[in-house]
């Protein structure tokens, strides 16, 4: 079993702080992904994990192992970087080979080559050249078997510059596989592939996760990547860990503000409102709406009534009216159509009600044109609130 357990981890450069007081447990074959935007300390995170920083205060363990002060070459994890970091000189065979031919130890030769301690010679001793061709066999056998499970077994034997991006970075994750680590640290390892790559890598590295079942731990500024890839996603800002969940709950329950605006796309919209009270309800009044808020959350919400919150409304939770004969009519809000994006059967757009600008995500069947008026539904039963002084979740 091996986890990976950050006890009050914090790194200063100077009077920097570049991360501050993190707590993180990333339990036995997991697939945890650190984002957030840049300089929010998550690489500084993964460096540390691997080594390549010191921790100024805090204690790290991967397995049971204390490893604040261990080498990164006796950590047992595999990192692969941002960039390639391939040999140019070198063909695809070496650039895999060449971190086994420099290890002491190789977790898949452990026995000579026949398994009894001699190699048939005279006087029952392994030469010292029958030792290196078997290491060298076992070497290709264990590059070979990697090559072949990540679609490299047919190139081998090309050099990097012959190879496309997508193809660059596998030869990078195949030479941290053929390692067979404990643990793999990622940091954006599809930032330097085009569009349609990173979606074809982003499923394979999946697929390669479920196979392996290697505990890793990796890096990312992009919101999409977290939330397909992640079992669970650490949202991190300034340094400090925002929120740890699974993805699910960080997009339907985002713990603060900043967190409701940097996971969705596009984010999550937030209107700042007046909590109002009458015999008929509780009701949220804004810039160009008033709605009533449901029953379930009007309890939560009644200590506000006379101040100020501010609500969360996904671009999907918001509705051609059109289409929503029976709702609320107290759920309905007029709006200016400014900007549309087609997205095939979705469209994203971009209104403004009063002096407050949103989207909406509509499927479509809505047929709008920009400074066009369009009744929408707001679907405050699948809302979200915050405290405008804390940013802090309320609901």
């Amino acid at each position: 079993m091996t986890r990976v357990l950050l006890e009050n981890i914090t790194k200063k450069y100077g009077e920097v702080l570049a991360v501050d007081d993190l707590n993180i447990e990333v339990h036995d074959k997991e697939f945890l992904v650190l984002v957030g935007p840049s300089g929010c300390g998550k690489s500084t995170a993964l460096r540390m994990i691997a080594g390549l920083e010191d921790i100024s205060s805090g204690n790290l363990y991967i397995g049971s192992n204390l490893v604040n002060d261990m080498a990164p070459k006796d950590r047992d994890i595999a990192m692969v970087f941002q960039s390639y970091a391939l040999y140019p000189h070198m063909t695809v065979y070496d650039n895999m080979a060449f971190g086994l031919r420099l290890r002491k130890n190789l977790p898949f030769l452990d026995a000579p080559p026949n398994g009894n301690g001699t190699n048939g010679s005279s006087g029952g001793s392994t030469s010292l050249l029958a030792k290196r061709r078997a290491r060298e066999a076992a070497i290709r056998k264990q590059v070979e078997a990697v090559a072949n499970s990540i679609e490299l077994g047919q190139y081998l034997n090309r050099k990097p510059s012959q190879l496309s991006g997508g193809q660059r970075q596998r030869v990078a994750l195949g030479r941290a596989i053929v390692r067979e680590p404990e643990v793999f640290l990622m940091d954006e390892p599809l930032s330097n592939l085009d569009a349609k790559m990173r979606v074809s890598t982003r499923a394979f590295l999946q697929k390669l996760h479920r196979r392996l079942g290697v505990t890793t731990i990796y890096v990312t500024h992009d919101q999409v990547e977290a939330m397909t890839m992640g079992d669970r996603i650490a949202v991190m800002k300034d340094g400090v860990l925002q929120q740890l969940d699974t993805p699910k709950v960080l997009y339907e329950h985002p713990a603060n503000m900043f967190v409701a605006g940097f996971i969705g796309s596009p984010a999550m919209n937030l209107f700042t409102s007046d909590v109002e009270g009458d015999d008929q309800g509780l009701f949220l009044k804004g810039p160009g709406f008033r709605v009533k808020v449901p029953e379930h959350y009007a309890r939560r919400l009644a200590d506000r009534k006379g101040q100020q919150i501010i609500i969360g409304l996904r671009p999907e939770v918001i509705h051609d009216a059109h289409y929503k004969p029976d709702a609320d009519p107290a759920s309905l809000v007029d709006a200016r159509v400014e900007v549309l994006e087609t997205l095939g059967r979705d469209m994203n757009v971009y209104l403004t009600t009063g002096e407050q600008q949103f989207v909406a995500r509509l499927d479509d069947r809505t047929v709008v044109t920009p400074g066009q008026s369009i009744k929408l539904v707001f679907d405050t039963a699948n809302m979200n609130a915050f405290d405008p002084t804390t940013q802090q979740a309320l609901l």
